[in-house]
């Protein structure tokens, strides 16, 4: 399959029949993974938590590349919300085949600033959600085969300002997602992570030093250009292919050669 874009042809992964769950799937990265998987065949459900119209625009905008999508509410760092969340997939659909764990929340300030129960959400958004939603994805999965990807960031591995809860919530996301793989791949389901680069969604709005996060991302890029939502979506598509499936339990960096310098 193929898709034109500025005049030329490239090439799509196909997708068709797929099912896939994809967390926090209405703006931002989210809803460009949910997009491309919806323009490569799948059926997408989206998670939202409470921005009802910005879920229905996303939804509207999925239909245009074929119908079975779905919209999920509910909090990913709630469990019995969490397992609601499976029960209306398990209903519209016969089960799943691709888990994106992409939802993210945290408190942006200095370590010296927070506070436990402010670690305490961010952890359990951040890291602890992966857990129930990989074990309800896990039953819905077809003996064999199955994808699950996370979404992390540089801050996992690098100090960032104001990074203090978020960055160890996605350091402690990458050490699941390794862990989850020694116990799934022998199952036949692939676990991994996308790290992605300095991304400006609406997110990066929370961050009081957003225009100098920019400045810097941009000024330290070999690729000449920040990482974009899309990019992360191609590299996410691309792990849930049939070409990435010796790849387990790894975490793929996005961000244009950023993290490659001193």
């Amino acid at each position: 399959m193929t898709d034109r874009t500025d005049g030329k042809m490239t090439a799509r992964l196909n997708f068709a029949g797929s099912r896939v769950f994809v967390t926090g799937g209405t703006r931002g990265i989210g809803a460009a993974i949910a997009e491309e998987f919806a323009k490569s065949g799948a059926k997408v459900a989206i998670n939202y938590l409470r921005n009802k119209v910005a879920a229905e625009e996303t939804l509207e905008r999925l239909s245009g590349w074929g119908d079975g999508h779905i919209l999920v509410k509910g909090n990913v760092a709630d469990e019995k919300k969490v397992e609601r969340m499976f029960d209306t997939i398990s209903e519209s659909w016969d089960g799943l085949d691709v888990l994106v764990s992409n939802a993210a929340s945290g408190v942006l300030k200095p370590a010296m600033e927070m506070t436990m129960k402010h670690l305490h959400w961010t952890l359990d958004i951040n890291a602890g959600a992966i857990l129930p939603l990989v074990q309800g994805a896990v039953k819905l999965m077809e003996s064999g085969q199955g994808k699950i990807v996370a979404v992390s960031s540089l801050g996992a591995t690098r100090a960032l300002p104001n990074y203090f809860a978020v960055g160890a919530s996605k350091g402690a996301l990458e050490s699941m997602i390794r862990h989850l793989m020694v116990e799934l791949a022998p199952l036949g389901i692939n676990v991994n992570a996308v790290s992605a680069g300095l991304v400006d969604t609406d997110a990066l709005s929370h961050f009081p030093n957003r225009e100098e996060m920019i400045d810097n991302a941009k000024a330290r890029t070999p690729s000449g250009h920040l990482t974009t939502p899309q990019d992360v979506a191609n590299t996410v598509l691309f792990l849930c292919s049939r070409y990435a499936t010796q790849i387990q339990g790894q975490t793929l960096v996005v961000d244009g050669g950023s993290s490659v310098l001193a």
